[in-house]
Formats: C-alpha cells, sequence, structure tokens
C-alpha cells in the first residue's frame, strides 16, 4: 500500500493568511515544543479554511506545487534530532 504523505504547516511569523497548494493538510501552530495540538485540515469543495486552534485562515492557492506555502517559511519539514538513527 502507497503512503501519501500529509503536508504540515506553521505559522511562526504570525500572518493572518498563508497560501498553500493542498487542500488536506496539518496545521501544527508554530513549530514544535511552541505548537498547538497538531489538526488535520480538510478543505473539502472549498478553497479556504480557518484552523479551530490558531485561527490562521489558509487559503488554496492553484500555482503552489504540495510542498510550497506563501508565505515560503510556512511549510513544516521535521528533521530528525542530532545523534538520531536514519530510518
Amino acid at each position: 500500500m502507497a503512503q501519501t504523505l500529509v503536508p504540515h504547516f506553521v505559522n511562526d511569523q504570525g500572518v493572518d493568511r498563508i497560501r498553500i497548494g493542498v487542500k488536506e493538510f496539518q496545521c501544527l501552530g508554530a513549530t514544535p515544543p511552541h505548537d498547538h495540538p497538531h489538526v488535520y485540515l480538510d478543505m473539502g469543495h472549498e478553497a479556504q479554511i480557518v484552523c479551530p486552534y490558531c485561527s490562521t485562515l489558509f487559503i488554496h492557492g492553484h500555482d503552489l506545487a504540495a510542498t510550497e506555502s506563501d508565505p515560503p517559511a510556512c511549510i513544516y519539514v521535521a528533521t530528525a534530532p542530532p545523534g538520531a538513527p536514519a530510518a
């Protein structure tokens, strides 16, 4: 079975809206350890959705890839802690 990675977004900059290239994603609020509960959001047929925890407005941008956001710093990429074994 193939797995699809669900993009994660953060709002460390405190902007009121973030354009993203996907309609299904997780909002972390801020970069861990300052994050809120990781909430899965699905826009469905709509073009925008508001995170119920941090009130960030996410807007679907057809011109953006799944790995892009506007502002660019809002896509979250998890990294392994130093010394952690490789997967």
